[in-house]
C-alpha cells in the first residue's frame, strides 16, 4: 500500500531504531529455526497446518511457501497472487489451502500447489479468517467493506460497508458466530453473522439474519489485529504500545499498557485463552507472550531485524512461528523451553 521508495526510506528507519533500541534490550529467548532465505520481500502471514508437521506463510511477492516441521526446511513454493498474500489458512484436515490475496483473489490450492477453485472479489482483500467448522470466510477489503464467504465452493453469502478506511483485522468466535472488524478509521465492529443454511441443490433455505454491527468504544489508535477469547466475553486487539480488552457484554474498553514500544502488529491467542502471543512493528520488533487480561509480559522471544508483521501459534500449542518485514521466518519448540 505504500510506495517502493517510500518503504524503503521506512525500512531504513526502522532498521536504524531497532538498532538502537536492542542496545537497552534484552535478547530473549532463541528460535529454534530461523529461514532468512524465506525470498518473501516482507513476511505478512502464516498458518499452521493442523497435523502441525506444516508451516505455510506468505509475503508481498504473491508467493506461498510450506516449510517441514520441526527443521524448516522447504517444502513447496508457487505463486499464487499478483500482489500480496493477507491471508491464509488449511482446510479438509489440512489437504487444501485457502489463499487471500490484495490482487482481489481469493484461491483454494492442493499442497502442492495446485489450484482448485478462484474467486475475484470486488475489492483488494486486506484480512481474512475462516471457521471451516461452520463453513465460514470473514474477509477485509480496501473499500472498507466486510464479505461473508461459504465453504467450501466459495459463494458470497454477505457485505457490510462497515469502515471509511480499509480493514485491519476481521474476527470469528466460532460458538457464538459472533463476527468483528477493525479499519484504519479506528472504528471495531462487533456482529452475529449470517447463516447460510442451503439444500442438496445449493438454493438458499432459512437462515439466521445478521444482526446490524454495533459499533464498540474507540481505541486510541487503530487495533492492528483482533482475536476473541475462548468464551467469547471480549475482544482483543493491539494499537501503538497498548493492548486493547473489550467487555462485549457492557460495551466498555479497557487500554493495557505492554512492553511493546512500537505498534502491536498482530495476536494470536492460544487455545486455552490463557497465553497471547504477540508481534510489534514501528520503532520495534518485539516477540512476547503476554497475560491477555493485563498486558503484562509472561516470556520474551529473539526480535526479528526489522518490523514485526504476523505470529502464529500451532493449534497443539507446540510451536511459535513469526514472520517480519525482513522476510525471514522464525520457528520456536515451545515443548524445549529456552533452548
Amino acid at each position: 500500500m505504500l510506495g517502493n521508495a517510500r518503504y524503503l526510506l521506512r525500512l531504513i528507519a526502522a532498521g536504524l531504531l531497532l538498532a538502537l533500541a536492542g542496545c537497552a534490550t534484552a535478547p530473549g529467548i532463541a528460535p529454534n529455526v530461523i529461514v532468512e532465505d524465506a525470498h518473501h520481500s516482507q513476511g505478512h502471514v502464516l498458518a499452521f497446518a493442523d497435523a502441525a508437521d506444516v508451516l505455510a506463510s506468505g509475503g508481498s511477492d504473491g508467493a506461498i511457501r510450506l516449510w517441514r516441521l520441526p527443521d524448516g526446511a522447504r517444502v513447496r513454493a508457487w505463486l499464487a497472487h499478483g500482489n500480496s498474500v493477507y491471508g491464509l489458512a488449511f482446510l479438509q484436515r489440512d489437504r487444501l489451502l485457502l489463499s487471500a490475496g490484495y490482487d482481489g483473489h481469493l484461491a483454494l490450492w492442493r499442497r502442492d500447489g495446485t489450484l482448485e477453485h478462484e474467486l475475484r472479489t470486488p475489492s483488494p482483500i486486506t484480512a481474512m479468517t475462516v471457521h471451516e467448522t461452520r463453513g465460514v470466510i470473514l474477509t477485509g477489503h480496501e473499500d472498507g467493506h466486510v464479505r461473508q464467504w461459504r465453504l467450501p465452493d466459495l459463494a458470497p453469502v454477505a457485505e457490510w460497508a462497515l469502515h471509511r478506511r480499509y480493514v485491519r483485522a476481521v474476527a470469528i468466535h466460532a460458538a457464538t458466530g459472533t463476527f468483528a472488524s477493525s479499519g484504519a478509521d479506528r472504528q471495531v465492529r462487533v456482529w452475529r453473522g449470517q447463516d447460510d443454511s442451503r439444500d442438496g441443490g445449493g438454493r438458499a433455505t432459512s437462515g439466521t439474519v445478521a444482526e446490524t454491527p454495533r459499533v464498540l468504544p474507540e481505541p486510541p489508535t487503530a487495533a492492528r489485529d483482533l482475536v476473541f477469547t475462548p468464551d467469547g466475553r471480549h475482544l482483543l486487539g493491539g494499537g501503538w504500545f497498548k493492548l486493547f480488552r473489550w467487555n462485549l457484554a457492557a460495551s466498555t474498553l479497557q487500554v493495557l499498557p505492554t512492553d511493546h514500544k512500537g505498534i502491536i502488529a498482530a495476536l494470536d491467542l492460544s487455545a486455552d485463552g490463557r497465553t497471547l502471543a504477540s508481534i510489534s512493528r514501528q520503532l520495534d520488533s518485539a516477540v512476547l507472550f503476554l497475560d491477555p487480561e493485563t498486558g503484562e509480559t509472561r516470556k520474551r522471544f529473539q526480535k526479528h531485524e526489522l518490523c514485526g508483521e504476523n505470529i502464529s501459534l500451532s493449534r497443539n500449542g507446540r510451536w511459535l512461528a513469526t514472520t517480519a518485514d525482513d522476510g525471514s521466518v522464525r520457528l520456536w519448540d515451545l515443548r524445549r523451553g529456552e533452548n
